[in-house]
C-alpha cells in the first residue's frame, strides 16, 4: 500500500516540477480567479469513439464499434472573499464486439461542489467539499465463466463532506488538509459485502481526515494536463486501509471541434479489494463548448 501511495505522489510531483517551466492556465477545475467577479459558467459536451472492422484479414481481428459520450459543467461565483464552484461530470461509453455482445466501458456520474473562503494571505483559504458519486448502468466482471454484476446504478453512492485549509502556491496547483465524513450507499444489498458493508446493509458512515493534490495546466500548446491525488483516511482502521485515488487526464485539442484524450486512474479502496484498481483510456472525437 504504501509503496503505491509513494509512487502516485512522486507521479505528481513530477508533473507539478515539469510544468513550472511552461506557462498556461488552468481549464476545467473548480479553482476560482482572484479577479472574477460574480459568476462565471462553462459547458463542453463531446463524444469519442472507434471503430475497426476485417474481412478475410490475414493478421486476424475482431469487429468493434464503440462510443462514449460526455457532458461537463462548471459554474464558478466569487464575492468578496467568498467563492463558489460546482461542476457536473456525467459519461457514458459502450463497446460492441463481434460473437461477444455489447459491454459499458465508462459510466460515471459526479457533483461536486466547493466552498472558499479567501484569507488575508491569499494562498491559503479555508474550503467545504460536498461530492456525490455514483454510475448510470449496470457495471460486470467478465473475467469468470460467468458474467458477474458488481455494480448499478445508486450501487454504490458515494457522498462526501470534507472542510479544511487549502494552500494555493499557484494558479494551478492546490494542496487541501482536513476532515470530513464519507457515506457509502448501496440500493441493491446483493452487492452490500462487496463495498465493505454488513450484509443486507445499505448505508455506511465513516468519518476521517483528508489530503489533496489538484494540479491543472496547459503543459504545452493545445494540451491540457489534469491531475489529482485524493486520500481519505478512517482513524478507527490501519493506515492500510486508506482509500486512495490518482486521476489523470491529458487532452489535447487538435482544432476547435476535435480532440485527443488519454486517462489513466488509478484507485486504491480495500472495501472493495486488496488490489488497485486501474483504468486506461486512449480516445479521440468531437467536443462542442456551448458557454
Amino acid at each position: 500500500m504504501k509503496r503505491y501511495i509513494y509512487m502516485t505522489g512522486g507521479l505528481l510531483s513530477m508533473a507539478f516540477i515539469f510544468a513550472l517551466a511552461i506557462p498556461g492556465q488552468a481549464q476545467t477545475s473548480l479553482s476560482v480567479s482572484d479577479t472574477l467577479k460574480g459568476w462565471d459558467f462553462s459547458w463542453v459536451g463531446g463524444v469519442n469513439g472507434s471503430q475497426a472492422a476485417y474481412s478475410n484479414w490475414s493478421q486476424g481481428g475482431v469487429n468493434t464499434i464503440s462510443a462514449t459520450g460526455s457532458n461537463v459543467i462548471i459554474g464558478r461565483y466569487r464575492k468578496d472573499k467568498f467563492s463558489y464552484a460546482f461542476s457536473t461530470n456525467l459519461k457514458y461509453g459502450k463497446a460492441k464486439l463481434a460473437g461477444q455482445g455489447t459491454r459499458k466501458t465508462d459510466d460515471k456520474i459526479a457533483l461536486r461542489n466547493k466552498f472558499g473562503y479567501r484569507f488575508d494571505d491569499t494562498r491559503f483559504s479555508a474550503y467545504g467539499n460536498l461530492n456525490f458519486e455514483t454510475q448510470f448502468d449496470k457495471g460486470y466482471d467478465y473475467s469468470g465463466d460467468q458474467d458477474v454484476l458488481i455494480s448499478r446504478f445508486l450501487a454504490p453512492l458515494y457522498i462526501r463532506q470534507e472542510a479544511g485549509v487549502a494552500y494555493n502556491p499557484l494558479d494551478y496547483f492546490s494542496i487541501e488538509v482536513g476532515g470530513g465524513f464519507k457515506e457509502t450507499i448501496v440500493r441493491d444489498t446483493s452487492l452490500s459485502s462487496r463495498y465493505g458493508l454488513d450484509a443486507g446493509s445499505k448505508f455506511r458512515f465513516e468519518p476521517g481526515f483528508t489530503y489533496a493534490m489538484n494540479f491543472e495546466k496547459e503543459v504545452v500548446q493545445n494540451v491540457i494536463l489534469s491531475s489529482s491525488f485524493e486520500t481519505f483516511t478512517n482513524p478507527q482502521y490501519s493506515l492500510k486501509f486508506t482509500d486512495v485515488t490518482f486521476t489523470n487526464e491529458l487532452v489535447g485539442k487538435i482544432n476547435s471541434y476535435l480532440n485527443a484524450t488519454i486517462q489513466f486512474v488509478m484507485i486504491y479502496d480495500r472495501d472493495f479489494s486488496t488490489e488497485v484498481q486501474t483504468k486506461q483510456v486512449l480516445s479521440a472525437g468531437i467536443s462542442y463548448s456551448f458557454m
